[in-house]
């Protein structure tokens, strides 16, 4: 058998690795063409939707609470006895449209209400709603989710609730 030089080991070495890093190389253009996303689990939002309620309760305002995952598809939609049936298809659409703008709906009203803005006809998209009560819900400077609150006297209010939802899972979101 014939003893092989240093240099041919290295050689056939280097030519391994390159072999190895061109066999491996799709694998890395195949992960940067996906992305991986935390959402909010039914347990948390269902969490969030009841302090949310109970925060408008205990202040005598009959609401539902909608809480989605980022796409704006619904995980947890809660109703008190007295609120309008309007009030579900409402805070589902908060929800939503803060899901898709990525803000608050308080936010994106200012923006797209004001007199001449290149974004008004976003209003009559099917399913936005454009007043206060939605908000998206965040970990670690990712969107999680949204949660959106309909029934209280104005969207201020409905915030307020909102808002109630967000601080009672702030802990059980951190990652």
């Amino acid at each position: 058998m014939h003893q092989k030089t240093p240099t041919q080991v290295a050689i056939r070495l280097a030519a391994a690795l390159l072999a190895a890093g061109a066999f491996l190389s799709p694998a890395a253009h195949a992960d940067s063409a996906t992305w991986t996303q935390k959402i909010i689990t039914p347990e948390t939002a269902l969490k969030a939707a009841q302090a949310a309620r109970a925060e408008c309760a205990k202040r005598g305002w009959q609401v539902a609470v909608a809480v989605t995952d980022p796409s704006g598809l619904p995980l947890v939609i809660l109703r008190d006895r007295y609120a309008g049936w309007h009030t579900v298809a409402a805070a589902e659409g908060k929800a939503r449209t803060a899901a898709s703008w990525r803000e608050a709906t308080s936010n994106v009203a200012l923006r797209v209400n004001k007199p001449g803005s290149a974004e008004a006809a976003i209003k009559n998209l099917p399913g936005v709603v454009m007043i206060g009560g939605g908000l998206p819900i965040e970990a670690a400077g990712q969107m999680v989710g949204a949660i959106g609150v309909s029934g209280a006297p104005g969207g201020d209010n409905d915030d307020i609730c909102a808002k109630a939802g967000l601080e009672a899972i702030e802990g059980d979101l951190a990652f």
